[in-house]
């Protein structure tokens, strides 16, 4: 499945991410690329919100690389930055495997990961368009397909 939607302001951005967020349960993996700036820590923020978290809470991870946020009874949003990564050994110490079982994990420059990123994954991708505008795709596994469908009448 692959959808394209044009973002023309940060809550536009946000509020395409948070109809997202809605499908998404423990186990979900969201690989965000885009050049800095794009608006990928600005999407996680837009998850967090329709997640019931605080989107304050969320900001780059860049020097800490990971940060879990709780919800009670629900599974935690882990937000990965691996920007300073050098390679996917330097990610041993975060316990991907385990956070990619029980959270929701969103993960900022997935490709420093190399092969620990999970194949079954939901890509998304931002790109500057002009402006304060972004060009979003995403591309998930077709299985994903139904419970992502009404992502087609989100308009920004």
């Amino acid at each position: 499945m692959r959808l394209e939607r044009t973002s023309h302001s940060e809550a536009d951005t946000r509020r395409i991410a948070g109809a997202l967020a809605r499908a998404l349960e423990a186990g979900n993996c969201l690989a965000l690329r885009g050049e800095l700036g794009a608006g990928k820590t600005c999407f996680v923020r837009g998850l967090a919100e329709a997640l019931g978290i605080d989107p304050a809470r969320i900001s780059s991870p860049t020097f800490v690389l990971l940060h879990e946020h709780e919800r009670p009874g629900a599974p935690a949003l882990a937000h990965i930055d691996a920007y300073r990564l050098t390679g996917p050994e330097d990610a041993e110490t975060l316990a991907l495997e385990e956070l990619l079982e029980t959270c929701i994990t969103a993960i900022e420059w997935p490709d420093r990961l190399g092969d620990l990123l999970p194949a079954r994954r939901i890509d998304i991708r931002l790109d500057h368009a002009g402006d304060d505008r972004r060009r979003i795709v995403i591309e998930a596994p077709d299985d994903l397909a139904p419970r992502l469908a009404h992502l087609a009448d989100v308009s920004p």
